[in-house]
């Protein structure tokens, strides 16, 4: 009877026990890869909503909010150390109402905490980003990366989930604590009477150049491909040869330092020295993107092989490890091998490289190039970067026998998320390097028609899915902007006009669902306005307004400059404070001043002179179908120039200058 009584109560208690040990908790509903990276944590983690919200005001509960994403290295860490532990747990789960955002789902919930954790340190934030708040989103604490244990007087993250239970409960101590963080808002645009022009920016790009290092960093080194392109430009207008040096110089030591995958191809999000040297080795869609478009221009003003082999070995790593079998692209991949080290799967040891090296009749060459990094760079391990202005000799065979070697490994975790805005860019990207080679052009077209078909479902637009999922939330301000874009520069390569009435419309969607009152917001609910500020990649409010520009001078229509016009006094007021530290601000500036020109003829014509077209030094040139024999040159304001012969409607656009 007694043996009975136990095995009732084993088959009544054991799967209880099990799901305890499996510690299953909301996120596993989630599509999310970095959610669901949590869904056995034992800390009962929901998902971002107003009712989650609504729980923890009946609870009488403060929120603890971790904004992070699948492929962000000290999310890892601190998942680890904190989000596994019990003791925690046991903490987090009995005093708060514990929330986890992907900042890649939901980058206006991400915003909206960015800008506060701004205001109140001075400083841009990074990921993971922890807040402590009450239920209606009133922030007591907020900050980055917090370890365990700390040595220092700063508490560790055990100690602090106490301390913020404790003033939680004070309600005197609550007070102070939400009024220091609202106090200290900054109110940024500069009141003094500063100008904006060609020469403040340009004085600008020279005051902020890190000359010795190259770039714009001073501590970390980003690829800031936006404010890399501004130096051209303004170099090209102001005819500084300078600025026109520090350009190359940047584009140079991102190729051919740490930031690049010298055996795979494509870029890192960034390095954390000053150097160049060491790279978080996540590879972020948006940066192949963006910096694939950068060197493809490079290689047009320049002719230099390196950008030409950069931009096909990027497209190629992308192709390989983030494109689906439809033609969409993945997010991102870790830092992380499959053994948990940062880098394991991109660097080598020191006997592989000589092994190599002593392999290849010019390894000496290609050894002096790499210089002090043959004795371990990184942990002991070898990571790929050269000191020289352009690839040693024998590069290729060498780089061919890192890669037999990387095909032992497996490659790290890729985010399977289809963002419709990241996937547009790469889509542009694709477009725009087919002067380069014209495959891109037709892979390009591949890639966009299966985004308009997965993510645009009944005159919707979303913001992205897990395939096979089918889309559910619906798209943000970033969407629309860059699809917008990869549209134009689709319609610059077949003149389908299809492509130029789908951009139209959509842009007119997105003032109608994002723009009031002279600004644009993140999401239809207004609840964050976007900004102006190229952090991780083009802001999305800057490349609207872009587009706002280009599809005037298209369709020759000025009912699209209503969202310049709408608050120029206002964008002026950041420019003249920020100058050249919002670079795709500063490009509409400049192309608002001196004018897009748009190279007018048939389509046959254009056909025909496309490589022609592509060696145009003007920066801001379009291209434009129309029932005309002749060579029109046009801005917004007349068409300056009219000619039958191609080279000589080429020299008045660059006598336009």
């Amino acid at each position: 009877m007694k043996r009975r009584y136990v095995t009732f109560l084993l088959a009544i208690l054991l799967p209880g026990v099990l799901f305890a040990k499996e510690n299953t908790n909301s996120l596993a509903n989630e599509s999310s890869p970095y959610l669901l990276q949590h869904q056995h944590n034992p800390v009962h983690w929901y998902p971002w909503s107003s009712e989650i919200l609504q729980k923890a005001a009946r609870e009488h509960k403060a929120v603890f909010l971790s904004i992070g994403y699948s492929t962000c290295h000290w999310c890892h860490v601190m998942a680890k150390e904190s989000f596994t532990n019990e003791k925690v747990a046991r903490l987090l789960n009995k005093y708060f109402i514990s929330i986890k955002v992907d900042r890649e789902e939901l980058p206006q919930v991400d915003a909206y905490f960015q800008n506060i954790y701004y205001n109140f340190k001075g400083k841009r934030g990074g990921w993971p980003l922890n807040i402590f708040m009450t239920p209606n989103k009133e922030v007591f604490y907020i900050s980055g990366y917090i370890p365990l244990k700390t040595p220092h007087r700063d508490l560790g993250f055990m100690q602090l989930v106490e301390k913020m239970h404790r003033l939680y409960d004070d309600k005197a101590a609550l007070h102070k604590a939400l009024l220091e963080i609202k106090s200290n808002h900054k109110n940024e645009i500069d009141k003094s009477n500063k100008e904006i022009s060609l020469q403040t920016l340009k004085n600008s790009l020279l005051e902020s150049y890190n000359e010795e290092y190259k770039g714009f960093g001073t501590s970390h080194q980003f690829p800031l491909a936006k404010r890399t392109a501004l130096l051209f430009d303004v170099a090209y207008f102001t005819d500084d040869e300078k600025l026109k040096n520090f350009y190359f110089e940047t584009l140079d030591i991102m190729a051919l330092g740490g930031l690049y995958d010298h055996v795979d191809g494509g870029f890192f999000r960034y390095c954390v020295d000053r150097e160049w040297e060491i790279p978080h080795f996540e590879k972020m869609l948006y940066n192949q993107a963006e910096l694939s478009e950068l060197y493809t221009k490079a290689y047009l003003q320049s002719g230099k092989q390196l950008y030409k082999d950069v931009v096909e070995e990027t497209i190629s790593m992308v192709k390989k490890h983030f494109r689906t079998e439809e033609g969409l692209f993945y997010s991102a991949s870790d830092a992380q091998s499959d053994k948990g080290d940062e880098g394991g799967y991109y660097t080598f040891t020191k006997e592989e490289v000589q092994s190599i090296l002593s392999a290849l009749s010019k390894g000496s060459v290609i050894e002096d190039a790499l210089g002090f990094r043959t004795s371990g760079n990184i942990n002991e391990r070898v990571h790929i970067g050269f000191d020289t202005s352009n690839r040693p000799e024998s590069y290729k065979l060498f780089q061919k026998s890192l890669q037999d070697i990387r095909k032992k490994k497996n490659f790290p975790f890729i985010d399977k998320k289809i963002n419709t805005a990241w996937n547009a860019m790469m889509i542009k990207a694709l477009f725009q390097a087919s002067v380069i080679d014209q495959k891109y052009k037709i892979e390009a077209q591949h890639s966009l028609d299966a985004l308009i078909n997965t993510m645009y479902k009944n005159s919707q637009l979303y913001h992205q899915t897990v395939l096979p999922n089918p889309p559910q939330q619906k798209a943000l301000l970033e969407d629309y902007s860059f699809l917008i874009a990869a549209l134009i520069a689709g319609y610059e390569q077949d003149y389908q006009i299809k492509k130029l009435l789908f951009a139209q419309y959509l842009f007119l969607e997105a003032k109608r669902l994002f723009y009031k009152q002279g600004s644009w917001y993140l999401s239809r609910q207004h609840a964050v306005e976007a900004d102006y500020s190229d952090k991780h990649y083009t802001s999305p409010a800057s490349q609207m307004l872009q587009n706002a520009l280009e599809l005037a001078a298209l369709t020759n229509s000025r009912k699209y400059l209503t969202v310049i016009d709408d608050s120029w006094i206002q964008k002026q007021k950041i420019l003249k404070t920020f100058q050249s530290s919002v670079p795709t601000l500063a490009q509409i500036y400049i192309e608002f001043k001196k004018g897009i020109v748009v190279l007018k003829s048939s389509r046959q014509n254009l056909l025909n002179n496309f490589e022609a077209i592509t060696k145009i030094s003007y920066p801001y040139l379009l291209k434009k179908d129309v029932k005309n024999k002749e060579y029109l040159a046009c801005t917004q304001r007349l068409c300056f120039a009219k000619e039958k012969e191609f080279k000589a409607i080429v020299d008045k656009i660059e006598e336009y200058k």
